[in-house]
């Protein structure tokens, strides 16, 4: 079926992507034959090559069969971007065992969510949050805890070295291990590189519960196939194969690998494509990523805003060589203009933004990889296999017309199968006939590129006139001053509601309301520009960079 958004396709992009035969880890062995001796992680000045990389997932895929993980079972993974990661998460593929990924920081009340609703038999755990897994496991089905520490795959003499130093403070708070419960090193090493023999329906049999807040900001599990998971890495390397070379990239997975988009295009792309993988235990250390892309010449760099905003806005930025980036894809939020120009400006690459979720593995849309089609301030054009409409708000069995603003509707082989012990809210997103209802407000033009307008809930309704906050926050980046900002809505009693700005300000820069009001009354309309502004130091921000409107508004949605 022609569809607008193809003659917008750089040429040589397919419409549409046929999925590889065999379940997820497929990719991996395919890298292992046809890449050993490529780097296939480095980690800390480690390097462990595809032929390494592929033995140890086969030993942790025995090491998991022997502690009695079977087809069906869920494993929990709750580390930092390391090589136990990796292999953790394709050991556990192989054993036909589904991974649930589990934020590192998360507190006792979110983990017990996530352990009782996926029945987790064993997770495996950095040493530093063992005990929120304690505080938790007699509330669980975990019979066995793989205890992981973040030196364990580093030099020898940094394994020596790194509790009594670098992490000597953390150490201080982990408990001692319960009987029973297994070291990282002692897991590895006593397993054989011989995986169990498991068959897998691709279409059917499910490789990630993906937690997500969802379109209601209530906690549940995205169940993604492993046909869901494969089909989006063969989208996203379509959409970059013009000019990108297999087996000659190199990914910084700055972006953590408990986020679907860190975990599809830092991890699953990567190994698929037998790149190497630089893994970056903590994004929020600016200046270990700066010397990371200087020293290790990284080509791709999956991102979010406020992560290339910490990139050029750091002083010593332009001490280092970044010019090695080809190419950055930036997703969970929206990308400013302003952010766009400065970050091409200090890396001589191209940014674009893309647009996905939890439920579609997650990317549906993209930006072309050249600046001449591109369009900034746009999500881009859906991806190949994709397809999209815009429905009304209050009806969604309407199709609006081009042009007019509604709910963003998603279909394509990456939509997941539903989500885990929720019927009711699968229902409510996703379609008999595989239409996935985004919760996102958008506008979909004649060329078939998709603008996001915003979030549903985060409509801003003043005085009857609608504001959608990232329009208010795009122009507020605009601001010299202005490093990040953050717009909300709050109850008025004249205006029913008014726009409240959060703002912070460029390192030693300072600001008064009058200042920022004056300028966004220059470039919007009076109902838009905001009635209250707060200077703040920082933003709340979720693991992956995303900015928390809903702690700024003080609410649990």
């Amino acid at each position: 079926m022609e569809r607008p958004w193809y003659k917008n396709y750089v040429e040589g992009t397919p419409r549409e992507i046929k999925i590889p035969e065999g379940p997820l880890w497929r990719g991996l062995d395919d890298a292992v034959k046809n890449y050993p001796d490529n780097i296939a992680l480095f980690f800390e000045g480690v390097k462990i090559t595809y032929r390494e990389l592929g033995e140890l997932v086969d030993r942790a895929a025995n090491g998991f069969a022997k502690l009695g993980v079977k087809k069906g079972d869920s494993v929990a993974i709750m580390l930092i971007n390391c090589p136990q990661f990796v292999i953790s998460y394709f050991g556990v593929l192989k054993c036909g065992a589904i991974v649930t990924p589990v934020n590192p920081l998360a507190v006792p009340k979110e983990l017990r969510i996530y352990l009782q609703d996926t029945k987790a038999k064993v997770i495996v755990v950095l040493n530093f949050f063992y005990g929120v897994v304690e505080a938790v496991r007699a509330e669980s089905s975990i019979e066995k805890v793989i205890v992981a520490a973040g030196w364990d795959m580093m030099s020898k003499i940094k394994q020596i070295l790194a509790p009594k130093t670098v992490y000597k403070k953390e150490m201080k708070h982990v408990p001692p291990l319960r009987e029973g419960d297994i070291l990282w090193n002692d897991f590895i090493t006593s397993a054989v590189p011989e995986p169990p023999e498991v068959k897998i329906d691709p279409a059917k049999d499910i490789a990630v519960y993906q937690f997500t807040g969802g379109t209601t900001g209530i906690p549940k599990a995205a169940m993604l196939t492993h046909n869901n998971l494969k089909a989006n890495c063969e989208q996203c390397g379509a959409w970059m194969e013009w000019m990108a070379e297999r087996g000659k990239e190199s990914f910084i997975a700055a972006l953590p690998l408990q986020h679907i988009f860190g975990q599809t295009i830092s991890m699953n792309l990567a190994i698929a494509w037998g790149s190497t993988i630089i893994l970056v235990p903590n994004a929020r250390d600016i200046k270990h990523l700066l010397e990371l892309i200087h020293k290790q010449r990284p080509t791709f760099f999956p991102t979010v805003s406020t992560l290339a905003i910490a990139i050029y806005s750091h002083p010593d930025a332009k001490k280092y060589d970044l010019t090695s980036l080809k190419l950055s894809i930036a997703g969970a939020m929206a990308l400013p203009p302003e952010v766009t120009r400065r970050f091409e400006e200090v890396t001589n690459s191209i940014i674009i933004e893309g647009y996905g979720l939890s439920e579609a593995s997650p990317v549906t849309h993209a930006n072309p990889l050249d600046k001449k089609t591109r369009r900034i301030g746009s999500i881009g054009l859906p991806f190949p296999s994709t397809d999209c409409k815009i429905v009304d708000l209050d009806d969604r069995s309407k199709d609006l017309p081009v042009g007019e603003v509604g709910e963003l509707a998603v279909k394509g082989p990456q939509i997941m199968k539903g989500y885990h012990n929720r019927p009711d809210e699968t229902a409510d997103v996703l379609s008999k006939d595989g239409w996935l209802y985004t919760g996102d407000i958008a506008k979909l033009d004649k060329d078939g590129w998709t603008y996001i307008v915003d979030r549903k809930k985060d409509l801003i309704n003043a005085s009857g006139f609608k504001v959608w906050p990232n329009e208010v926050e795009e122009v507020l980046f605009e601001h010299p001053k202005v490093r990040e900002a953050a717009v909300i809505g709050i109850p008025d009693e004249t205006r029913g509601e008014t726009v409240r700005a959060f703002v912070v300000l460029q390192p030693g820069q300072t600001a008064t309301v009058d200042e920022i009001r004056a300028f966004c009354k220059e470039k919007m309309s009076a109902y838009k520009v905001p009635t209250h502004v707060e200077f703040v130091e920082f933003l709340p921000k979720t693991q992956v960079g995303k900015i928390l409107r809903r702690e700024l508004r003080g609410t649990k949605e």
